[in-house]
């Protein structure tokens, strides 16, 4: 009885989204028809190529972030193209140069965080592409750098491709990002706001409702950032 009551305690600190409900629909409706349209296109190109391509399941993850959280970070086309890139270019080099499947598998992923971190090209999805040029058998190893620039750059291709295309046909995203404001800052910068009312953590609450889309934050980590803020521009004064 003693050990469900830390477990129990863990589980009700767990905070749902405050994602709408249509936000939920256009996410899922987007990754089916991108996932789709992808196994179609890539036994398209399958034609012409001497090997047969394949889809990779790492663009199952990152159709999670292309279309769950379209507005991080981590799913711009810079992060999601460079991460899968150089996290292949990895894999292959530890598969042919490391004999123990597991130590080479561990190095592909460890030096792969690395140079995503190192190249500001962050996308998680990636690691899995380093697992599959060193795990991927045979069919895999024999075709080499092909799997780079051939297997892993049209899967990439076409899956940005389509992100830019579906997120922009759906209401209230912007995809690319472009590091732009809402638009609703725009109206906010033309009023004075000064001074300003103290903020609880309903307010952040409420503010991530209004936001179009996923927020990859939660209110505890906005009301942080804020007061770290209110810190540090007090130590200017």
């Amino acid at each position: 009885m003693n050990s469900i009551k830390p477990l129990a305690a863990f589980f009700a600190r767990y905070q749902s989204t405050h994602t709408p409900v249509r936000e939920k629909i256009y996410a899922s409706l987007a990754s089916f028809v991108a996932i789709l349209l992808l196994v179609i296109l890539v036994h398209y190109f399958s034609v012409g190529i001497s090997f047969r391509l394949l889809v990779l399941a790492s663009m199952g993850a990152s159709a999670f972030l292309l279309f769950v959280v379209p507005h991080s970070p981590m799913s711009q086309p810079w992060p999601v193209i460079g991460g899968h890139l150089f996290a292949a270019a990895i894999g292959v080099v530890c598969a042919r140069w490391i004999q123990s499947p597991a130590l080479a598998t561990a190095t592909a992923v460890a030096l792969s965080i690395f140079a995503m971190h190192w190249l500001h090209c962050l996308h998680p999805p990636s690691a899995a592409t380093a697992m599959i040029a060193v795990l991927g058998g045979p069919e895999v190893h024999v075709i080499g750098w092909q799997f780079c620039y051939e297997m892993v750059a049209i899967n990439v291709g076409i899956m940005v491709l389509l992100s830019i295309v579906i997120n922009n046909l759906l209401p209230g995203r912007r995809y690319p990002l472009l590091h732009s404001h809402h638009p609703h800052h725009a109206e906010f910068i033309k009023v004075n706001h000064t001074p300003y009312a103290e903020l609880k953590e309903e307010d952040f609450k409420w503010a991530l409702v209004q936001m179009d889309g996923v927020i990859d934050v939660s209110a505890e980590d906005l009301v942080d950032l804020y007061e770290f803020a209110v810190e540090h521009a007090q130590s200017r004064k």
